[in-house]
């Protein structure tokens, strides 16, 4: 489970590992937001009306949901359940309310926050992006410092100051975790240690 304040660099990071990793799948959030230029519906978001988005969430259809930014976001059960029912692990973005109710409903979830080099850093990288007001800038950058000051509730931090150094270090943490002793299946150690 991954957030980060909008501009950090999440979503290129997580793309990244999950390119680079079988194992991994990211899963693709709903949302009630209108799509950005470049993006695609069912692979970066499924993009829905906020009606439907409230009638989904009436239904208990989201893990998790929140308003953000004005716009809803939510994580489907159902996906979540099929990708982890075929074996994969499972990189979700939420934002921080998102990962709030994500870690009562999954304690045993790992978190993980990504914070930017700076705040001028996060700044240029929203002005990069070209798609956002003025206003819509500063409530994100509002938004951010607020977001950010929840990193002590996360397993991990890292800092997206070097993609390459941050890909590392989020690979390094998802190989870690796959390796606790926790995790690992107990029925194949007994059958072929133990007999």
């Amino acid at each position: 489970m991954i957030s980060a304040p909008s501009g950090a660099g999440k979503t290129t990071l997580c793309r990244r590992v999950v390119a680079a990793d079988k194992r991994l799948r990211e899963s693709v959030s709903y949302t009630s937001r209108q799509p950005r230029r470049g993006e695609r519906n069912n692979r970066d978001y499924t993009f829905v009306t906020a009606d439907e988005f409230r009638k989904m969430a009436s239904r208990g259809e989201f893990v998790e949901w929140a308003e953000v930014h004005g716009n809803l976001y939510g994580t489907s059960r159902k996906r979540l359940r099929d990708l982890l029912a075929k074996g994969f692990d499972v990189l979700l973005d939420i934002d921080t309310q998102g990962a709030a109710q994500f870690r009562r409903a999954f304690p045993d979830g790992v978190f993980i926050f990504i914070l930017p080099p700076s705040r001028e850093a996060l700044r240029q990288r929203l002005e990069g992006r070209g798609a956002n007001s003025k206003a819509d800038m500063e409530r994100r950058m509002g938004n951010a410092a607020r977001e950010m000051k929840n990193y002590k509730n996360y397993d991990y931090v890292i800092v997206n100051d070097v993609l390459n150094d941050a890909v590392s270090g989020l690979r390094a943490i998802i190989e870690s975790e796959r390796l606790r002793t926790a995790r690992v299946d107990r029925a194949w150690i007994r059958d072929n240690f133990f007999y």
